[in-house]
């Protein structure tokens, strides 16, 4: 599927910046993958420590990793200066792109930590296959695929507004009710949950992109990789985070008394659903201050 797109994307897709050759950073490539990857691996480890005493502390690789990260970011904010930066933190001066930048990198966050959990929840609570797990899930990933085109067509129509605050209070108030969920929850529910879920999503993160790119000057159009970066970065933190959360509540409700496997892990999952909760209330108000790209014409002194 990946090489058709390709070839369509070259067919049809035109370039309309000035090519121009990019130097690599050496330094940058090593520590970034260091730096963020031991921060997500002692999120991981959080997890694991509460069921067993590991080898290696995972605060370890967590002050390691975020010492690393800042060594990163330091040496961007000098490579920068020269136009040589492997990831150019000016786009985060500017308001109009950081807002929705940050909700996408909640959203990410929260996103992939509750896919990860869901099908847990649907299989080793609930009971369901493998097979019925992946067709009560198929609903709203196709919806969320077909929203996205309306979505589109809409924030060309009336901004992002219209569209970004209620896909953000839709959203929060679904992680909010999956803090409900318990071990005879009906899957009907669930599905239905998903699906909104999905609406809510689709409706959040093409008006996103497009605001957060459209208000780039040309010298920072590159600052898809910054979108990029944060995407992947909170996605995989955010699985770590919600998994690590899941994992010590409930390795603590295992140990009491008269607590089923089953009432363990949907106390875990509950508990790493409210992280979530929590943290979707700060998409909610960053919502209100997304704001329709005036052309993105402005300009940044190297």
């Amino acid at each position: 599927m990946t090489s058709p797109a390709l070839a369509l994307g070259a067919w049809k897709i035109s370039n309309i910046t000035q090519p121009k050759k990019a130097p690599i950073d050496v330094l940058s490539i090593p520590l970034s993958a260091l730096g963020f990857g031991c921060f997500v691996y002692g999120l991981s480890g959080l997890g694991e420590a509460a069921v067993h005493t590991p080898i290696l502390s995972p605060w370890f690789p967590l002050i390691v990793g975020a010492a690393v990260i800042a060594i990163f970011i330091l040496r961007q904010l000098q490579l920068q200066k020269h136009d040589r930066a492997l990831l150019d933190m000016r786009t985060l001066t500017i308001k109009a792109f950081t807002i929705p930048a940050m909700m996408m990198a909640i959203l990410m966050m929260s996103m992939f930590g509750v896919f990860i959990l869901l099908p847990i929840y649907l299989q080793n609570v609930l009971g369901l296959s493998t097979l019925q797990t992946g067709l009560l899930l198929l609903p709203g990933g196709l919806i969320m695929g077909l929203c996205a085109p309306t979505a589109g067509s809409l924030f060309d129509k009336y901004g992002p507004m219209p569209l970004v605050i209620p896909g953000a209070i839709l959203f929060s108030l679904l992680m909010w009710s999956l803090t409900f969920i318990q071990p005879g929850t009906s899957f009907w529910w669930m599905l239905i949950a998903h699906v909104i879920l999905s609406i809510g999503l689709a409706l959040m993160f093409t008006p996103l992109f497009t605001a957060s790119l459209g208000a780039l000057p040309s010298n920072l159009y590159h600052g898809s990789a910054m979108i990029g970066t944060t995407q992947q970065v909170a996605g995989a933190a955010g699985t770590a985070l919600f998994v690590a959360v899941m994992t010590m509540t409930g390795s603590n409700a295992t140990m009491s008394d008269g607590v089923t496997v089953a009432a363990a892990t949907t106390a875990g999952i509950q508990t790493a659903f409210f992280c979530g909760a929590i943290i979707s209330i700060a998409a909610v108000i960053m919502a209100f201050f997304v704001k329709k790209p005036a052309g993105g014409d402005h300009d940044l002194s190297h």
